[in-house]
């Protein structure tokens, strides 16, 4: 029997949550052929933003990674509305991560690390991706991580 992306999520601890609604004007997800890209995802967990300031100043670096984490769990939340199953995901082709830093903290890719780490304990090699993790001054609010993730998906619609 096949264990799918959402029993694999599980066995590590984490659930995937209902994919969250846009806090602006734009979509959450949106597919283009067979390229599923994210909008932005903040660490929420229901309507909380779990983790809030500047990483290196009010968070620590820990703490960072966790959000992270968290945000990838909802772009996966996202993915799998637009497309029904994660199982539909071929690769994750990128992932983008935002963290807002203080001054002097350079440690964006431990934090960002979190979201790759949990994409690749989800898809395996599938889930090995290209990335950049940069530092912020300010995220929409006051989000400690924004991530986006493009994913490859199959071709059926």
């Amino acid at each position: 029997m096949t264990v799918t992306v959402e029993q694999r999520l599980s066995e590590r601890g984490h659930s995937l949550p209902s994919a969250p609604a846009a806090v602006g004007a734009y979509v959450p997800v949106t597919r283009i052929g067979n390229l599923v890209v994210t909008s932005g995802q903040l660490p929420m967990i229901g309507k909380e933003l779990m983790f809030k300031g500047k990483v290196g100043r009010d968070l620590r670096e820990d703490d960072g990674y966790h959000a992270a984490r968290i945000c990838a769990l909802n772009a996966l939340a996202q993915i799998k509305a637009c497309v029904g199953s994660l199982d539909r995901v071929k690769r994750i082709v990128r992932v983008e991560g935002y963290v807002q830093s203080a001054d002097g903290f350079t440690m964006q890719p431990h934090v960002v690390n979190g979201a790759s780490e949990l994409l690749v304990e989800a898809f395996g090699d599938a889930g090995k991706h290209t990335r950049i993790a940069v530092g912020a001054n300010e995220l929409p609010l006051n989000a400690a991580v924004e991530l986006v993730i493009w994913a490859e998906v199959d071709g059926a619609s």
